[in-house]
């Protein structure tokens, strides 16, 4: 795009902008679009007006305008991003070999891990992404280094991203001598309480489960969890955090579990059961959209209205190198795996990008952009959400909170 300014207000045109459906008895063969422009002032859509293609304005060419996406669950403070290639080993088969490799490499990668967080943002903006759940290693080798580090990235990108923090104990609570420190960096500038999986890494649910949950609770912080566990474990541990949820109702709506790959592996009725139950608690799930032997139920878990957010996690480093940083692949993973092939469908699946802010409601009524809305927007070349979805259309420009960062 043209005549980019570092301004508080901008003015776009040549916009396009989804209106409605288009029917063919009860099926929607089409979405309607328009163009317009769009006016933003400070951090927010000022207005929507009919297109004018003659006026001073920063030329939209065409492009479809979306709300920027976010992506719910990364590792900003602890990747290989930003280093000479290094594909994932297969020596390390355990959490726990992991750990002792990250004990060993965390005090190398710390002394570049605030450029190399720097570089991935500027990677996911690049994609379309403007906010990120990022967690950050809390434990005895880190200390409070990856948050120290990762709070500078911020800072030096705070006018062009926005992000929500975790405090992950990844080496476990009780496993390494981490539980003190939790007790520190909770009082500190965070969001969430995070864990990983309890008792395959501390031996209980329970001791580290209390410990953070209450944590949580102390502190008005909510609360997301890593449990790769399967099986029995993995079930009771996501019981655990419903029940908790149910008796405390300051952490509704902000309860997570990351991955809860033990969702995978029930009996249809096992999971309607689980499903009902965390939609009742306000209990959420995250998901990299996993695939391959463990196919996230995410269509019945939306069906019982359980929130859903999704996310790149690994993008290079030594527990995966295939995270794309990109939430339209993702989106169109999510799409090809549960079969969501038609326009309407289509059109639907963008909302695992954008956590649910869609241009067009399932009626096809035209629900977004508004004035007071806010100014986060990605211009892409494509004729509809649908498009976007199926075709990972190319994302040309990003704007967060009225500034364009490219």
């Amino acid at each position: 795009m043209d005549k980019i300014t570092n301004d508080s207000r901008h003015t776009f045109k040549n916009v396009l902008l989804e209106t409605g459906f288009e029917y063919d008895g009860d099926e929607v063969v089409k979405t309607k679009t328009a163009l317009f422009c769009v006016e933003t002032e400070g951090s927010k859509i000022k207005a929507i007006t009919p297109n004018d293609p003659h006026k001073d304005a920063i030329d939209a060419k065409g492009r479809l305008m979306l709300p920027a996406f976010k992506d719910m669950h990364a590792h900003l403070d602890k990747m290989l991003f930003g280093l000479p290639w290094q594909a994932v080993s297969p020596n390390r088969k355990t959490v726990r070999d992991q750990i002792a490799y990250e004990q060993k490499m965390i005090p190398e990668w710390l002394k570049t891990s605030v450029e190399r967080a720097e570089k991935l943002i500027d990677f996911l903006q690049s994609n379309g992404t403007h906010y990120i759940r990022s967690h950050f290693n809390v434990d005895p080798t880190s200390g409070f280094d990856s948050l120290k580090h990762l709070e500078r990235a911020l800072k030096n990108k705070e006018k062009t991203v926005g992000a929500e923090l975790v405090a992950f104990p990844q080496h476990g609570v009780f496993y390494t001598d981490t539980a003190p420190l939790m007790k520190e960096v909770v009082k500190m500038n965070i969001d969430f309480i995070g864990g990983v999986d309890p008792y395959s890494i501390d031996g209980s649910i329970e001791k580290p489960m209390d410990l953070l949950t209450q944590l949580a609770i102390d502190h008005n912080k909510g609360i997301d969890l890593h449990l790769h566990e399967r099986g029995e474990s993995g079930i009771k541990t996501i019981e655990y955090l419903i029940n908790k949820a149910k008796e405390n109702p300051g952490l509704r709506g902000k309860t997570f579990v990351s991955h809860a790959f033990a969702l995978a592996h029930l009996s249809q009725p096992e999971t309607e059961h689980i499903a009902a139950r965390l939609a009742e608690a306000g209990v959420g799930i995250v998901s990299s959209v996993p695939f391959g032997n463990t196919i996230m139920p995410i269509p019945l878990l939306r069906k019982h209205g359980v929130e859903v957010l999704i996310g790149n996690d690994n993008i290079q480093d030594h527990w995966n190198t295939f995270g794309p940083g990109h939430m339209l692949q993702k989106a169109r993973l999510i799409a090809g795996l549960y079969g969501y092939s038609s326009e309407w469908a289509l059109s639907r699946t963008l909302a695992f990008a954008t956590r649910y802010v869609l241009p067009l409601d399932d009626k096809g009524n035209q629900q977004w952009p508004k004035a007071g809305n806010d100014a986060d927007l990605v211009f892409v070349e494509a004729s509809c959400s649908a498009e976007v979805v199926a075709r990972v259309s190319p994302v040309k420009s990003l704007v967060h909170k009225g500034h364009i960062v490219f």
